[in-house]
């Protein structure tokens, strides 16, 4: 064993000793055995069991945020220009169509420079289908995201191009059979350190958590809610409860509900081809429709294109009106 293996063991015995003598890490703890990981100086059985032992018990944001400065510091981004807003993608199955890809690209047809970035995903229903369906190109290094997002206003960098060791670690999800902090942390990448971040989870109890680390990481704004698969995508059907965060200081924020469809979304057809046909006007549903622009709605307002949630609601609602005027969809 190397001596840095025996430096992760020592990590191990902090969190893993058991109820009474076990305890969480902290920040700097915390970045220093992620660094060690990320860095393959621990074991894959050490690298097993210290994920687990955290998800077992539940991280603490000092843990996630300690962890999200150590991937932040192995990106291989340094060149890439400033965005406006930053959309983390890393739900690896959806039950329902990614309608969210179509709300980024209204709203960066609207002057809003967005950076997509995200996992390998699976499943017919997954963000890069979607992409793939929607003509939009997903960038092999931060040089050609830079391209994209000179040209496009709106640019997908995958996670293996962001921070190689750290998509290494999501591919152990089918082996531990859970997912782990790393979801967690590649949320709070921020690549292009955009100022706003639109952020959806699965379930709300990350939201205290990822509000916590965007505090501690100095995200300037930014909206946590509980999205479609857990994707920023906004369930039209009922009142979104959703954290914002204005510089440094997070509020509760209702958006109102927006459509009263019954749409079964979970059981959305396994189609993307779906969503270039609903931007052409070829298919149309209200219930899709509200979920893109209020998903866009927010990203309008979080990025200081609207005053408000209802005037932003109402501007999105008008970009997809006249979305034919907007950048040109692949065939």
């Amino acid at each position: 064993m190397t001596s840095q293996s025996n430096l992760f063991r020592e990590i191990l015995r902090i969190v893993a000793r058991g109820p009474t003598l076990s305890r969480s890490l902290e920040e700097a703890e915390a970045e220093e055995a992620f660094g060690l990981i990320l860095g393959g100086a621990a074991s894959p059985m050490q690298v097993g069991a210290f994920l687990l032992v955290l998800r077992q018990r539940g991280e603490t944001a000092d843990e996630l945020t300690g962890m999200a400065r150590a991937a932040r510091a192995r990106l291989t981004t340094a060149n890439l220009p400033a965005a406006d807003l930053d959309w983390p993608s890393y739900a690896d199955s959806h039950r329902q169509l990614p309608y969210f890809l179509l709300a980024a690209r209204l709203v960066a047809a609207a002057g809003v420079r967005i950076l997509l970035h995200g996992g390998p995903g699976a499943g017919e229903r997954s963000t890069r289908h979607g992409l793939a369906a929607l003509g939009i190109p997903v960038a092999g290094s931060a040089a050609e995201a830079a391209l994209h997002l000179d040209r496009d206003f709106l640019a997908y960098l995958p996670l293996e191009s962001l921070c190689p060791p750290l998509a290494e670690l999501f591919v152990l999800k089918p082996v531990l059979g859970v997912r782990t902090a790393v979801n967690s942390v590649a949320r709070e990448l921020n690549p292009a350190s955009a100022a706003a971040q639109l952020q959806g989870v699965f379930h709300p109890p990350y939201i205290p958590l990822h509000v916590a680390m965007q505090q501690a990481l100095g995200q300037e704004r930014a909206l946590t809610f509980k999205g479609g698969g857990g994707e920023a995508q906004r369930n039209p059907d009922k009142p979104c409860r959703s954290m914002a965060l204005r510089h440094g200081t997070a509020c509760e924020l209702v958006w109102p509900q927006l459509a009263s469809s019954g749409w079964a979304w979970r059981d959305d057809a396994p189609d993307t081809a779906r969503l270039a046909a609903l931007w052409r006007g070829e298919w149309a549903h209200p219930a899709p429709v509200a979920a893109v622009t209020g998903t866009a709605a927010m990203a309008l307002w979080l990025t200081g294109r609207a005053p408000s949630p209802p005037a932003a609601d109402r501007l999105a609602a008008e970009l997809w009106l006249a979305r034919r005027r907007a950048l040109p969809l692949a065939a």
